[in-house]
């Protein structure tokens, strides 16, 4: 089991930027793709982007495509977001999830995909 924790949520103003962080704990997260994912309120939660074990392949919403990065450090079992240009519309719980697997990423992947998840840090863009 490994257990993650978001943090670096946060009040921006559109056009702004944020870097998310999530640490991982109980298992190196090196044999793990890892996603993040978001929920507005009274909506689903959405895929944003995901990165496969190694940091070798990477896919995005494309909603996000351009503004957002996602990245990782196996040696620091941490994954990171960074949110540039940022939009109202992109405010949401934001949430890290750890699917184990070594495969690379071709599209990208599905909630059910994921077997361990955060708690979510709340990015609030105001307009």
């Amino acid at each position: 089991q490994v257990w993650l924790v978001e943090s670096g949520g946060g009040l921006v103003q559109a056009g702004g930027s944020l870097r998310l962080s999530c640490a991982a704990s109980g298992r190196t997260i090196s044999t793990y793709t890892m996603g993040w994912f978001r929920q507005a309120p009274g909506k689903e939660r959405d895929v944003v982007a995901a990165i496969s074990w190694g940091g070798g392949s990477t896919a995005y919403a494309d909603s996000v495509k351009g503004r957002f990065t996602i990245s990782r450090d196996n040696a620091k079992n941490t994954v990171y977001l960074q949110m540039n240009s940022l939009k109202p519309e992109d405010t949401a719980v934001y949430y890290c999830a750890a699917r184990l697997s070594r495969a690379g990423i071709s599209k990208l992947p599905i909630i059910t995909d994921f077997g361990s998840w955060g708690q979510g840090t709340q990015v609030t863009v105001s307009s």
